[in-house]
């Protein structure tokens, strides 16, 4: 039988993705072999939100010609998209697919040869109509179901637009049947994931029938998942309406995970952000009024052009004094085509302060991360409890997002159990 092995950077919607190709492989008789092993096939799905990203697709695509000299190497993915001659110019790299192609890679496989230049097959994402499915679910505890896919935003950091094209939605039909199909396999959590999703079903490519709204309440009736998490969406999207929603339905848990990028309202106009700080400040506001035991998390992007002494400092004071439990702090990496990477009116940050920002905001989101754990120390919160096993330990989440630690357990892995927090280690809380 033939091997194929895949490797993943990036995002969840990515790895949601490349299970759908794994799925697509297997069915065809091909032996998945984990990435590293000599494989007939390689597949690298790629990332290209940093600078940084890109690198790391690039050592790992060496890698995977490394170890199987003789294989079929395909890459795909956003680094891919947007900078196909870049990934092609790499040596051992056989073949190019952009974000349209990736759903067809194993049709492309079957027909394969090699060739003496890489093949590159990269189509303009702006002429992506077409929704492709994708789900991940590694075991009986978790499902990423990809609800939505692209942007119609023009942040001037980002690169999704360029690498995924515009907002285009799953039919609610479509995702009512894979939830249904997650909960007849024991599942008992689903997390809605897609790039933008608050824009479900009102993007440039969607007939605008429905919402986000619409699709939770019709997601509430599947039978047998116990917990729907939100997996991201940006705060002017997140409206009273949804949150009234998740804060009266037992089967959304209290978790909400809404981009900042910053917490200064000049630097969100250089961004571009359709937002400003007191917007921010009253979702959060709200949530922990319908839902006080909420677990809320930022993305906060430090060292944008336009970033300031001061406005670093309106960044950190509003954060300190937001009632959110931990952030994801990206440092500013400067993107070709992007509108912040061709413009310098705005001033530029050496990059080494944008190091020592990111240090500072990482060390408050530790501190956040552990006062919002050691809030919850003796009480009672149901968690779920995943498969894998850690010298001789099982973890999971509560419902409101803390990581929580026991004694190994074949028999609990992917039930809910209500459990006592009784001390923490760090971000971890133990049960008692």
């Amino acid at each position: 039988m033939p091997r194929v092995s895949f490797h993943t950077l990036g995002c969840k919607l990515n790895f949601a993705e490349t299970s759908g190709l794994r799925r697509v492989f297997a069915e065809q008789d091909y032996t998945i072999v984990p990435f590293g092993e000599e494989a007939d096939v390689v597949v690298v799905n790629t990332c290209s939100v940093t600078a940084e990203a890109d690198r790391k697709c690039r050592q790992v695509i060496r890698r995977g010609r490394r170890t199987s000299p003789d294989a079929c190497v395909i890459v795909t993915g956003c680094y891919a998209q947007l900078q196909p001659q870049e990934v092609a110019a790499i040596e051992g790299v056989d073949v190019v697919l952009g974000t349209q192609e990736k759903a067809q890679l194993y049709q492309l496989v079957k027909s394969f040869g090699r060739r003496e230049h890489t093949q590159v097959n990269v189509s303009c994402t702006g002429d992506i109509r077409s929704f492709d499915p994708a789900l991940l679910s590694s075991d009986r505890t978790r499902a990423f179901l990809k609800i939505q896919d692209g942007c119609d935003y023009s942040c001037a950091f980002c690169t999704i637009p360029a690498a995924r094209g515009k907002s285009r939605s799953a039919s609610p039909e479509q995702v009512i049947k894979q939830a249904q199909s997650i909960a007849t396999r024991g599942i008992k959590e689903i997390v809605l994931t897609g790039v933008n999703i608050g824009l479900f079903g009102q993007g440039t490519y969607d007939a605008g029938s429905t919402d986000l709204l619409a699709l939770l309440q019709q997601l509430s009736a599947v039978k047998d998942v116990e917990r729907y998490r939100i997996s991201s969406i940006e705060p002017n999207l997140l409206t009273e309406a949804i949150l009234n929603f998740v804060g009266s339905t037992p089967s959304f848990v209290p978790h909400f995970h809404i981009p900042l990028q910053s917490g200064d309202d000049t630097v969100l106009g250089i961004m571009r952000r359709r937002y400003r700080r007191h917007v921010y400040a009253s979702r959060v506001a709200r949530i922990i009024e319908l839902m006080p035991d909420a677990c809320i998390g930022a993305d906060v992007i430090v060292g944008h052009p336009g970033e300031t002494p001061e406005r670093f400092d309106n960044t950190c004071c509003f954060l300190e004094e937001l009632p959110i439990s931990y952030l994801h702090v990206f440092t500013y990496s400067e993107r070709p085509g992007t509108a912040a990477a061709n413009t310098t009116c705005h001033g530029t940050v050496p990059r080494h302060i944008r190091s020592e920002r990111s240090r500072i905001l990482r060390s408050l989101s530790g501190r956040k991360r552990t006062a919002f754990t050691e809030r919850f120390l003796g009480t009672t919160r149901p968690v779920l409890w995943e498969h894998a096993a850690s010298n001789g330990h099982m973890y999971g989440f509560t419902d409101n997002y803390i990581r929580t630690r026991r004694r190994f357990n074949a028999e609990r892995v992917g039930t809910v159990e209500e459990v006592r927090l009784m001390q923490h280690d760090g971000a971890v809380a133990l049960a008692g």
